[in-house]
């Protein structure tokens, strides 16, 4: 690892140099151990740790066929669904990985008694495999976490209708919290220039599923003058969305849990901000009944800070505990876009309110390589900035899940693999300078 660590950091280092460094053996990775997958049983959401289930691990490089490339991980960054695979909810990631197994010789690779997770990463391609073309070792990368097959004719119009669609580090192997990590070639993308290793590899997952999920014609659409409600507003997904909610001529509505939050959306630029605890919203009154009166103040709250207009789009992805104050403040005609459901996955909203206002709700996932690509293209350009607040080493990757499954952080936390500390890898100092204060938005709050 120390060779390819001082190829990285030497300015003279050339495709060939790296193309002859030798690989390791093993490196280091985090993963979760299929017999410890009950390990939880018992405990309520709440009460499962990941700083328990989450190891660091020597692991094997995995064989590199047609199509990949094999990357040295400078930095990563926890996403929710690292905290899922943590606490083995709302299943077990083994079983993921079984399936994918089987569909081929080559995907057999995947199905092991440990799973290296991570959806996210900034480094360099050490490695590529046969048929690949536009990259070469040395190219310093980001990943996006989009999965495919592509065999199929379903997945040609939007690669996410794949039916061998799958989230990388996820329902794959080899994921980004690692010093090492096995991708498609398709998945890669140019590191932004001006931003470090941690910044870079922060926004990949997020990014990209509130652009596709806000902006893409797959998604809702925006366009400028809607006005759009984000729920968690200033976290590691909704702090993307409120960007690009202002810098497409929309009018974001934040909620957020607290002023400190509040605060991170000032910051960003917005200016209607709704404080769902200061305000006190309970949309349910016990866990099987909603409140509709509570439906009604949050609509009224909402028109008070658009000047009388309802929203035309709802940025969901809490699920359950907000889905019908969702459908119910929606304009006639307007959408409510979800993916996730990080308070649920059994959304409840009365129908009246959807069908005979003509509302729609879309479903949205992750996103397909052109809008990834789109969305990196708008951070490399400066135009959307990371959201990141924390950086945690690798053996710390425990305690970054447990932060994000408390909801402890805000933005996204990083986290350095073979970087040896913050701040490395910026190539492009003149437009970082241009932006610094806006890419040390979350750290500086």
């Amino acid at each position: 690892m120390k060779e390819i660590l001082d190829a990285i950091q030497s300015p003279d280092s050339t495709s060939a140099d790296f193309a002859a460094l030798p690989l390791p053996e093993s490196y280091r990775a985090m993963t979760v151990h299929k017999d410890e997958t009950e390990m939880f049983a018992g405990l309520t959401t709440r009460e499962k740790d990941p700083r328990k289930s989450l190891h660091l691990d020597d692991v094997p490089v995995p064989e590199l066929g047609p199509g990949e490339a094999l990357v040295a991980v400078m930095a990563s960054s926890v996403n929710y669904n690292s905290v899922w695979t943590s606490i083995f909810e709302p299943l077990s990631t083994f079983g993921f990985l079984e399936r994918y197994g089987k569909l081929s010789e080559l995907t057999k690779r995947h199905d092991l008694p440990y799973h290296v997770i991570g959806s996210d990463l900034a480094g360099v391609v050490l490695r590529t495999g046969p048929g690949v073309n536009a990259w070469h070792p040395g190219d310093e990368v980001v990943a996006h976490c989009l999965s495919v097959e592509l065999e199929s004719s379903d997945g040609h119009n939007d690669t996410m209708l794949d039916p061998e669609q799958r989230i990388w580090g996820f329902e794959t192997n080899f994921g980004g919290l690692a010093e090492i990590a096995l991708v498609k070639s398709n998945q890669l993308m140019p590191k932004p220039k001006h931003l470090s290793w941690e910044e870079a590899a922060a926004p990949g997952l997020v990014n990209s599923t509130a652009y596709r999920q806000l902006v893409s014609r797959n998604g809702a659409g925006m366009k400028q003058g809607d006005n759009v409600l984000i729920w968690g507003a200033s976290g590691g997904l909704g702090s993307y969305a409120t960007q690009f909610a202002l810098a497409g001529g929309a009018n974001p509505i934040c909620v957020v849990s607290s002023e400190q939050k509040a605060d991170i959306c000032r910051a960003m630029g917005a200016e209607a901000i709704i404080d769902r605890n200061a305000e006190d919203y309970k949309f349910w009154k016990d866990e099987h009944n909603q409140d509709p009166k509570e439906w009604k103040r949050f609509g009224k709250r909402i028109r008070e800070l658009t000047g009388g207009e309802d929203v035309d789009i709802v940025f969901e992805h809490p699920g359950r505990e907000t889905f019908g104050a969702s459908v119910y403040v929606t304009r006639k005609g307007g959408t409510i876009v979800t993916c996730a459901s990080t308070s649920g996955y059994n959304h409840e909203y009365d129908n009246r309110y959807l069908w005979m206002s003509l509302k729609r709700i879309i479903g949205s996932h992750f996103a397909n390589y052109r809008e990834a690509w789109e969305a990196n293209r708008l951070i490399a350009k400066g135009r959307i900035h990371p959201t990141l607040s924390k950086v945690y080493s690798l053996e710390e990757t425990g305690q970054a899940a447990y932060d994000v499954h408390r909801n402890l952080h805000q933005g996204k936390v990083g986290v350095l693999a073979l970087a040896p500390r913050e701040g490395m890898g910026v190539r492009d100092e003149e437009l970082r300078a241009k932006h610094l204060d806006a890419i040390n938005r979350f750290r500086n709050i």
